[in-house]
């Protein structure tokens, strides 16, 4: 039902591939289109517990499609910020997703490519990966991923890449934050495998209660952060998650999430 991504679902995983390899997985109107139809569907099936983001072939995503892009800036500015909102409401779509999206970054991630590394939870790069914010280098900034990346790897440690395009590889990437993994290509699956398999082993409304609490407790006053990480805590612990969760251990077995 999509042409420019791949989705498969299998044992609680889904899996979300950028297939127009042609292009070196290259987004345009129409990829961001059936990105958001893709994961808003992943966010309501609740039998979904862990994401894997890809790209087909030996590329993970080389940014705008410039024959996109050209076509983009002929058009008025009004429809040009439409386009830029929606791109933004994509990756905030993506990074707020109350399941983990585990990026499995096989090939280079150029320019908005580097935005979906940024909004994974886990990221874990090819050795063969290479990664750059080649936006100036065209005249454009990385604005609608730079609040990603600034939560990712902080702002002094990504200002000179954002500055200067220059690339990064998957070891530099790790160092300053980008991803969270670096492998072997003929790991990448297996690395990729046993992060899924931990995060299957937390409780599905645990997880979700985390992602939000990863997301609002930086943005918060101290006073604040106390009113809500206390209420969070409290309505956990009388949750039957919690108590399965806590049965389970006490008794030595596995909790019932867990297959």
């Amino acid at each position: 039902m999509y042409k420019t991504i791949r989705y498969e679902l299998k044992d609680k995983v889904a899996r979300v591939t950028f297939d127009r390899p042609e292009v070196r997985n290259a987004f345009n109107w129409d990829m961001i289109q059936e990105l958001f139809h893709v994961f808003r569907r992943i966010k309501e099936d609740e039998s979904i517990r862990v994401v894997i983001l890809t790209g087909e072939g030996s590329c993970f995503c080389a940014g705008a499609d410039l024959h996109w892009m050209g076509g983009v800036m002929d058009m008025p500015f009004e429809d040009n910020y439409r386009e830029a909102l929606e791109l933004a409401d994509l990756f905030y779509l993506i990074y707020s997703l109350p399941k983990p999206v585990l990026g499995r970054i096989n090939g280079p991630a150029i320019g908005g490519g580097t935005g979906f590394v940024s909004i994974c939870d886990i990221s874990i790069a090819s050795t063969e990966a290479k990664f750059s914010f080649s936006e100036v280098r065209l005249g454009l900034i990385p604005a609608d991923i730079s609040p990603f990346i600034f939560r990712k790897c902080g702002e002094n440690l990504i200002r000179p890449y954002f500055l200067t395009g220059k690339r990064l590889d998957a070891s530099l990437a790790f160092k300053v934050g980008l991803v969270n993994a670096v492998a072997e290509p003929d790991e990448l699956d297996r690395v990729v495998d046993e992060y899924v398999q931990q995060l299957l082993a937390g409780g599905p409304n645990a997880i979700k209660a985390c992602k939000e609490l990863l997301e609002k407790v930086p943005l918060m006053t101290f006073e604040g952060a106390r009113e809500y990480t206390a209420r969070v805590l409290a309505e956990l612990r009388k949750s039957q998650e919690t108590q399965e969760g806590i049965a389970a251990f006490l008794k030595k077995r596995k909790p019932n999430w867990v297959e």
